[in-house]
């Protein structure tokens, strides 16, 4: 396990400790924050700890084009009791994220230094975010980091039954249609299983990650 400081550097993702934590320290500025879902490596760690940097060996992911929601879902959808919008209102959705109550959990990884950090991410173009809308009020959304061939999902949250799964159907079919390759959803949870998501090892995750195009 290796100790940041100010110098700006990430240790190879091949020097994780088996626990998945590659590092501790350094700061969530821009720069940093960026190199970091570059290499494969992202942040999480609780308030009042320190910045405890990740690069699990088995990651949990969700490749777009194998995709396919289920027929509940598809019915939701067809539905139309939801309105759905890409970037309006990034704040709110990290702020949400921040605030839910999730079964389990006495508190949040998502810091206020986080969601500034995050919301600076957003005005430089590399944090995103979808929306869910029910009677103009904001019931569900998700965020994340757009690396252009691998959105890195962060978080999401649901006020009413089905929110977030509408917001993660739409931003897959979103990468789907713009050929993305995967969908980083991080670290299992029985909910992002349930969503058709997978774990791969960290080598396989490198290796789309580090993918170039001819």
């Amino acid at each position: 396990m290796h100790f940041l400081d100010k110098e700006l550097w990430f240790p190879p993702v091949s020097e994780t400790h088996p626990s998945g934590i590659i590092a501790v320290g350094g700061d969530l500025s821009t720069e940093r924050l960026l190199l970091a879902y570059r290499s494969g490596i992202f942040p999480w760690f609780e308030d009042g700890q320190p910045i405890t940097w990740w690069s699990p060996e088995d990651r949990m992911v969700l490749f777009p084009d194998d995709f396919k929601p289920s027929k509940s879902m598809r019915n939701i959808l067809n539905r139309n009791h939801f309105k759905v919008t890409f970037n309006q209102d990034f704040r709110a959705v990290i702020s949400n994220c921040q605030n839910v109550k999730r079964e389990g959990q006495n508190g949040t990884w998502i810091t206020d230094d986080m969601i500034e950090a995050y919301c600076k991410l957003h005005e430089l173009g590399y944090a995103k975010s979808v929306e869910v809308w029910q009677n103009d009020r904001l019931v569900g959304g998700l965020y994340g980091i757009d690396l252009g061939h691998i959105f890195c999902g962060e978080s999401m949250f649901s006020k009413v039954s089905n929110a977030s799964k509408v917001a993660f159907v739409s931003l897959v079919n979103s990468l789907k249609e713009n050929n993305y390759l995967l969908l980083d959803c991080q670290v299992y949870n029985e909910h992002l299983e349930s969503l058709g998501c997978g774990e791969i090892d960290r080598e396989d995750f490198m290796q789309i990650l580090n993918y170039q195009p001819k």
